[in-house]
């Protein structure tokens, strides 16, 4: 992990002698501290990581996670109360230092803690270094993204076997849920959305007790959590035979996704990805009914960083993953969406997730 702290270091625009992550309880737990640890398991809650401009790092931990915290190769300290955690993180830090933290992930409390153990230091905010160095993912991560797609795919695969009429929404969850885990994902990504009919309308709609009739949309949207990493999918099926508004609507999204992918390449502005897919939609009779943004970033987190949202001048570089998932909502209606996660590569993208994607009526 020494190259990932470097470039933290590198990559913020403050000068510091230390940077400090300071964990409090679930879910206050920052995501870098695994990203800086290469951790997998343990919850760390109370835990500390100091990190070093040459790559080193010290990690203070409790008793309950010591047996975890030794499969990284950082210098461990172990504390036992909250007393000795403050004597050995003066130990560990001269008081006098500027110290980095991430303030995007570090709650107000954890915050007056610091400073009352460090009362000499001066704390800044490093949060960009952190944020620049985890929009590009190393060979590793990369790889666990990939293993986490195929999860996914595999799942997507299933969907089809376990629909029948009368199943509800949160018997087509669990089924999912059940399928990622059987297939070696830790847990779903995120609270798995299963919809159908009219409640596929609602981007962010999760699960019910809605039972599936003939002529429903079913919009499909989960990711795997493998090793910390994140896939994300989302597929629209159609339960029976489709109307014309329908086919429209799902023609519409797939040739809006096409659109993305064929803009996608190191140099283009993200915002620019989400113009050219919200202007061809606009073109269309669903105007105005694409009301997200295109995608976001992928990793240690579902939503790993700003992807492709309307205000974002981010340009795009080489091993960025980001997810691309236009969608048009009628109320009332229904709504279809369609998800895939894409690395991005010297000459375009790399398509990480493969389920088919072509309009499919199921029986």
């Amino acid at each position: 992990m020494i190259h990932r702290i470097k470039n933290i270091f590198i990559n913020s625009k403050k000068t510091v002698d230390f940077i400090v992550l300071k964990n409090a309880s679930a879910p206050f737990v920052d995501d870098n501290f695994f990203y800086v640890t290469g951790l997998e398991q343990g919850l760390f809650e109370g835990s500390c990581a100091v990190l070093h401009p040459d790559g080193a790092l010290d990690l203070l931990v409790s008793e309950l996670e010591a047996e975890s915290a030794r499969k990284s190769t950082a210098h461990l300290t172990i504390y036992k109360t909250k007393d000795e955690f403050s004597e050995l993180l003066k130990h560990l830090i001269s008081s006098n230092k500027t110290i980095g933290v991430n303030a995007s992930g570090l709650s107000y409390h954890e915050f007056n803690t610091l400073t009352e153990i460090l009362p000499q230091a001066v704390f800044v905010d490093v949060s960009d270094g952190f944020f620049k160095t985890r929009l590009i993912k190393d060979e590793q991560e990369i790889q666990r993204i990939k293993q986490a797609c195929v999860i996914a795919d595999d799942t997507m695969a299933v969907i089809p076997d376990v629909i029948s009429e009368g199943i509800s929404e949160y018997e087509l969850a669990a089924e999912i849920n059940y399928s990622l885990q059987s297939l070696g994902a830790e847990k779903p990504a995120f609270d798995t959305i299963s919809s159908f009919g009219k409640n596929t309308a609602e981007p962010h709609y999760s699960h019910g007790d809605a039972k599936l009739t003939e002529g429903d949309l079913i919009l499909c949207d989960f990711g795997a959590c493998l090793k910390k990493y994140n896939s994300d999918i989302t597929r629209t099926f159609l339960f029976g035979r489709a109307t014309e508004q329908q086919k429209e609507m799902y023609k519409t999204v797939l040739q809006a996704q096409q659109i993305a992918f064929d803009a996608i390449k190191p140099g283009v502005k993200a915002g620019d990805i989400h113009h050219v897919v919200s202007s061809f939609i606009d073109s269309t009779k669903f105007k105005g009914r694409f009301i997200h943004s295109t995608g976001h970033s992928l990793g240690l987190a579902v939503h790993d960083g700003p992807g492709f949202a309307p205000e974002n001048t981010m340009e795009l570089q080489e091993n960025m993953v980001l997810t691309v998932e236009p969608g048009v909502y009628l109320p009332g209606f229904g709504g279809v969406r369609i998800e895939d996660d894409v690395l991005i590569k010297k000459d375009g993208l790399e398509l990480l997730t493969k389920s088919p994607r072509d309009f499919t009526e199921l029986e």
